[in-house]
């Protein structure tokens, strides 16, 4: 193609589309009627204007797409469309950008990703309900796709500014989430579980990391105020789940840096801020510890014991895998409860098919899912998140060094790997954590650092890019 050709062509085929969008408003103008198109189609055109800027925006806009489809907000029914017309294009195009590139890699995690959606794909034919598994398991496939080749791109080169960026974001989200909740009693989150979600496996992780790598006083007490209002939200959401994965997360960063001290004074303020409440009102004191007792640890329910509330979805579940051992009930659909008496002929009461039953457990319901034979290789990329966590726990431990940027997405695919115990959530790509969680996992992949031969406290001096080029980015 010439230049004079190459100069023309945009125009001509902008002109062409608008033509199209005219002859389609003319025979089809129900469609240009209804707020919820109109809303599709100007989110269509944002999203196609961002592809110009794709390494840099494209990711920052699919996370605000999702969070404003599972958010409390106004005109968060658009985004429920949008969002999957955005994860879309940007697998889509993110795949053709990384292909073109001759640099482009793959390994292990991509190729054991691929085996999960076919696995998927297969299990979704064979589904009960094939309909909806079959769009569960496309969502799956273009969020692999996308976290494979698009997201990497969004990070290459770039880890110290990404990084430096996403503290920031976690701070904006903590004061806005402040101002919400204690300011004007908006749940934007709707559920509490989604609040503690965000602030346990997201937000307190990254903003604990980024205390510790603080240049300077007013950026550590900056971050320090941003985390402890992190911390209240989390304990304001009643989500043990969370509240045990952002403690885990911060627990293991301090023993891998070497910093039990921090970990031990912490504990002591907080003894010492319960011991100064109960010596001032002890009865006060006293009545708020059962109360909160009973609502943190046993959900209402102490007479169940600590894991009552989630006994009977796991059972549930269980008598379910025990029905259905090897091939499951489809992927992201489960079989419903009914009654012996609606169904005589039923083997067991998880006759019906849908995709709303609660598990308790995200390895429990992919197990369900998918059954024995399909569930091994998610098994196997669960495994291999797992290890590239510990491989950087091991560096760190070695090291000392705080500063590498592949410190933060450990510690949340960490806390993420701790809370899906609890939460129904892993393979829910409709769910903006689960697109955060696997989009972490790819790129942790591209930056597990090399294992240090010779272990020392102070290695990291031995690693000064790493330092150099967070305090250059800091600086500027």
């Amino acid at each position: 193609m010439n230049a004079s050709s190459s100069r023309i062509a945009p125009p001509v085929v902008a002109g062409l589309g608008f033509l199209a969008v005219l002859v389609f408003a003319y025979l089809h103008p129900k469609y240009f009627s209804d707020f919820r198109y109109l809303g599709a189609l100007l989110g269509l055109q944002v999203i196609l204007a961002c592809l110009r800027y794709y390494d840099v925006i494209f990711f920052p806009l699919l996370m605000a797409l999702f969070l404003w489809a599972g958010m409390d907000v106004p005109l968060s029914t658009l985004g429920l469309t949008v969002r999957w017309l955005a994860l879309a294009i940007a697998a889509f195009v993110g795949f053709v950008i990384w292909m073109r590139d001759h640099r482009h890699s793959f390994g292990l995690l991509h190729l054991v990703a691929l085996s999960c959606v076919l696995t998927a794909l297969a299990s979704a034919i064979v589904s009960s309900d094939p309909n909806t598994s079959l769009l569960k398991a496309l969502s799956l496939s273009l969020l692999f796709l996308y976290g494979s080749t698009g997201a990497r791109l969004a990070i290459r080169n770039r880890e110290v500014k990404f990084a430096q960026n996403m503290l920031l974001v976690c701070e904006i989200i903590v004061y806005f989430s402040a101002i919400a909740y204690l300011g004007i009693d908006w749940h934007i989150f709707g559920n509490p579980n989604s609040l503690g979600a965000v602030m346990g496996v997201v937000v307190t992780p990254v903003l604990f990391w980024g205390v510790l790598v603080a240049q300077n006083p007013t950026q550590r007490y900056r971050r320090l105020m941003a985390l402890t209002l992190a911390g209240f939200l989390l304990y304001l959401s009643v989500s043990r789940a969370s509240l045990l994965a952002a403690a885990i997360s911060v627990i293991v960063l301090c023993v891998c840096l070497r910093r039990q001290r921090l970990l031990l004074v912490s504990i002591f303020v907080v003894a010492l801020l319960f011991a100064a409440a109960a010596v001032i009102d002890p009865e006060h004191f006293e009545r708020s510890i059962e109360t909160q007792t009973s609502t943190i640890l046993y959900k209402g329910k102490s007479e169940e014991g600590v894991l009552g509330s989630r006994r009977t979805p796991w059972q549930k579940t269980l008598e379910v895998i025990k029905e259905h051992p090897w091939l499951g009930s489809g992927f992201g659909t489960s079989y419903m409860e009914r009654s012996f008496e609606s169904d005589s002929s039923s083997r067991g009461f998880y006759t019906k098919v849908g995709s709303n039953r609660e598990h308790g457990n995200s390895y429990l319901a992919l197990a369900e899912y998918m059954g024995l034979l399909g569930l091994v290789p998610f098994a196997i990329l669960v495994f291999l998140v797992a290890q590239m966590v510990f491989r950087v726990c091991v560096w760190v431990r070695h090291t000392s060094n705080p500063y590498h940027c592949a410190i933060p997405f450990s510690m949340v695919l960490l806390a993420g790997l701790v809370h899906a115990t609890f939460e129904d959530w892993l393979t829910a790509v409709g769910y903006y954590l689960c697109v955060f969680f696997w989009t972490v996992a790819f790129w942790l992949r591209d930056m597990v650092p090399a294992p240090v031969a010779a272990p020392t406290r102070a290695t990291f001096r031995a690693h000064p890019q790493v330092v150099r080029s967070y305090e250059t980015v800091t600086r500027n």
